[in-house]
């Protein structure tokens, strides 16, 4: 019925493009900021300014990573590197936690005038893995993670939230490393080859290559199918409600 292998006991969702339309604000976001710096430093130093590409740049080195490790990433990928700062640096701050945070406004301000909306095959899918008694996860790198389900009223179809705040509590490693997809397993009491990840970042599909989870499931919203498989999808859907269809 849900298009998962047998042994499969849990399901572990990334949030943004998997469960919620929220990948094209963060990408807008980054968008938004990267050119604003790029630009200002490209105007200071006498340089070429090269805008940020909200597809490639966005799914090289920002999609599914941890905010500083996306900022820290791209600017590398442009021999620009900054120091790092703390968590507690103003969106003015040119340091990698600054950019962070002001990249950070920038979603918050898209979300509140925006809103956030979940994709309807994925409420139908959580639905029936609930109905059928699986586990059920959402890892993510966002520290915004519960305001962004709560604001899509999908919080109650999943038990645990292995998010930006929990990572940075417990010292995880951002993704494409396991350690959240991991510290969900263990919150649901389960194996990791008794687990299904569901994402659509190549960040995220590696992570869960890495952690030998029992399926990995490879979300393509964008037309990056190939490129999921070759990070370690071992199915690709364009939607959770292709998994229902009987086959």
């Amino acid at each position: 019925m849900l298009g998962l292998p047998d042994h499969v006991r849990a399901c572990l969702f990334d949030l943004d493009g998997v469960l919620t339309r929220t990948a094209e604000v963060h990408a807008a976001a980054w968008k938004e900021m990267f050119d604003a710096y790029l630009r200002e430093r490209a105007a200071r130093e006498g340089t070429e300014f090269v805008p940020f590409d909200a597809v490639d740049d966005y799914d090289e080195y920002v999609d599914g990573r941890p905010r500083e490790d996306g900022v820290r990433t791209f600017l590398a990928a442009r021999g620009v590197h900054l120091p790092e700062g703390t968590p507690a640096d103003p969106p003015q701050a040119e340091t990698v936690n600054g950019l962070g945070n002001r990249k950070n406004d920038l979603v918050l301000r898209r979300i509140r005038e925006e809103g956030v909306a979940p994709y309807e095959g994925s409420v139908r899918f959580l639905h029936a893995v609930r109905e059928a008694g699986l586990r059920r996860a959402v890892v993510s790198s966002s520290a915004n993670c519960r305001d962004v389900l709560a604001a899509a009223g999908i919080e109650d179809l999943l038990e645990e939230r292995i998010d930006g705040v929990v990572a940075r509590e417990h010292r995880l490693r951002g993704k494409p490393a396991p350690d959240t997809y991991l510290q969900a397993a263990r919150a649901l009491g389960i194996e990791p080859g008794e687990a299904a990840v569901f994402e659509d970042a190549l960040a995220g599909v590696e992570a869960g290559r890495a952690g030998r989870f029992g399926v990995v499931v490879g979300v393509d919203r964008v037309g990056q199918a190939d490129q999921l498989r070759a990070h370690g999808a071992d199915i690709v859907v364009r939607d959770l409600a292709e998994l229902l269809e009987p086959r």
